[in-house]
């Protein structure tokens, strides 16, 4: 009965964490999506920013660690950042051409869905029927959220922009998948700590985007000049919300904490529909429910 109480005392810390994750996750997409000219500069600016804020944090960070750093951590930091680059281009190329009650939720439905199957197939985990069925709540929720039939009186354009949304977010859920599984087995499997991971993680995506991102200097300057806000919301938020998320890897199974990450789709969806004036508001609403009841069966499994 103790290891039981023990158990859900940890699942509730965990999912703590990522709740409050989902909030500052929401809100940095919310951010990501303005930007309509920039695509992978725009990445590069957060993801340096990020870097630059996590480099005195890390040292710290080290500086207390028990462990010495070892080379097995640079090379989980190496393959995490070919991860995150792939899924940043991906994700802000889907906010240009795509909706983001499209783009969103389908990319934040679809990567759940495959870490839980992944997990149970590959890594043996064993999240109980409530668990398991929260995940399928979850990601059925995301699904009514992000698909259905466009609206009569769209036009060929509408509908194009609609399907370009869906590749995009399906593909970027591919990516937050392949990250989300090697990042649960970094910090569990080869006890990478979580800051120096991510920071690492941070500096190894800004250099490896550098060479493209300066080749049009002009371009970055306007970046900053015009979108500035923006740069700093998802270079600040994004690294504390999938910090949150790392710590709470480190003591939840990933079948578990990759779905719960979802309660970001409910307030992304209200988001695109009060600020951005974007459609579909009572299918949105039917599925921030169901998402909610996913939640609340994870927390109690």
């Amino acid at each position: 009965m103790c290891g039981k109480h023990e158990r859900s005392a940890v699942n509730a810390t965990a999912l703590s964490f990522v709740v409050i994750a989902a909030v500052i996750h929401a809100g940095w997409n919310l951010a990501a999506k303005r930007i309509r000219r920039g695509g992978a500069r725009f990445v590069w600016a957060y993801y340096s920013l990020s870097a630059i804020l996590l480099i005195p944090v890390m040292a710290v960070s080290l500086a207390v660690e028990p462990q010495r750093p070892q080379w097995t951590w640079l090379f989980a930091a190496v393959v995490t950042a070919v991860f995150h680059v792939t899924y940043g281009i991906v994700l802000q190329r889907g906010y240009a051409v795509g909706d983001l009650s499209v783009v969103y939720p389908v990319a934040r439905g679809t990567g759940p869905l495959i870490s839980v199957l992944a997990a149970v197939v590959v890594l043996g985990e064993r999240p109980g029927v409530l668990g398991l069925l929260g995940a399928f709540l979850v990601v059925a929720g995301v699904l009514v959220i992000g698909t259905g039939r466009a609206p009569a009186h769209a036009d060929a354009a509408d509908r194009v922009a609609r399907r370009k949304g869906l590749f995009y977010g399906l593909l970027t859920g591919l990516t937050i998948a392949a990250y989300t599984l090697w990042d649960a087995h970094s910090v569990t499997g080869l006890g990478v700590p979580p800051i120096v991971y991510f920071g690492t993680g941070a500096i190894v995506q800004s250099l490896l985007m550098a060479p493209y991102a300066l080749k049009d200097r002009e371009e970055i300057s306007w970046l900053w000049r015009e979108h500035k806000r923006e740069v700093v919301i998802v270079g600040v938020f994004s690294p504390v919300a999938y910090l949150l998320v790392l710590y709470a890897l480190q003591v939840a199974p990933v079948s578990l904490v990759a779905p719960a990450r979802e309660l970001s789709i409910v307030l992304g969806g209200i988001a695109a529909w009060l600020v951005l004036g974007e459609a579909n508001a009572v299918r949105r609403l039917a599925g921030s429910v169901v998402v909610l009841a996913g939640i609340a069966a994870i927390a109690m499994a």
